[in-house]
């Protein structure tokens, strides 16, 4: 990686995303990065003052990208056909980035443009009659869900495409007593296999708790 542009946050940014991608979550650090942009690290502290700064504009930078197109949904579009586009959405931006979900994780979020997905998701729900409270508690359990599910599934796939060999299912057969664990023999091609397969039924397994709550929970859910 060779600095050809001046060093600014957004110069300072887009390199710190090419090193998460190259090394990962762990060997994203201010020291390495400021060797990748042939500067001293001290001139990084202009910019950031500890890496956690740094991670909330690498969070906003991927947030921004990944929502920008979403828009408003359509007023006839179901809730829950919105939520679920949401959630795959948040997922795909996510699975941009190598630890893309665990970068994410507990960032706080900069640029003030991540509130138009929020404010078309809320509009969404509430005009489908949820209260607001309702509305932020289906959206705080998908994001939840989403994340948690992503940090998970790049620990299995860390690159698109690319799974950890310790996963593989000869792997892992080969480290269990078949007599002894013969269904968890068979789940690990479940769980480590079709990410996009569990991550779409949890997704739905959610949606129609949700769903049912409404019916019976009217207080928190409308």
């Amino acid at each position: 990686m060779s600095m050809r542009t001046p060093l600014d946050r957004e110069a300072v940014v887009k390199a710190a995303l090419q090193l998460l991608n190259e090394e990962g979550f762990e060997g994203l650090t201010l020291r390495r990065l400021a060797k990748e942009l042939r500067v001293q690290a001290p001139a990084l502290y202009w910019h950031f003052t500890n890496k956690q700064e740094l991670l909330d504009e690498m969070a906003t930078q991927v947030f921004c990208e990944g929502f920008r197109d979403l828009g408003m949904p359509p007023k006839d579009l179901p809730w829950k056909d919105w939520c679920r586009q949401f959630a795959t959405a948040e997922r795909q931006m996510l699975l941009r980035y190598r630890e893309g979900a665990k970068m994410f994780s507990g960032t706080y979020l900069t640029d003030a443009s991540m509130y138009a997905p929020m404010e078309a998701s809320l509009q969404k729900l509430t005009t489908d009659g949820f209260p607001l409270a309702g509305a932020l508690h289906a959206l705080s359990i998908l994001h939840c869900y989403v994340v948690g599910f992503t940090i998970e599934e790049q620990a299995v796939w860390p690159k698109p495409g690319k799974r950890d060999e310790r996963y593989a299912p000869d792997e892992r057969a080969a480290r269990l007593d078949k007599s002894r664990f013969p269904l968890s023999l068979k789940a690990g091609e479940e769980l480590f296999m079709f990410p996009s397969e569990r991550f779409e039924f949890g997704l739905e397994v959610i949606l129609r708790a949700i769903e049912t709550l409404r019916e019976t929970e009217k207080q928190i859910f409308g």
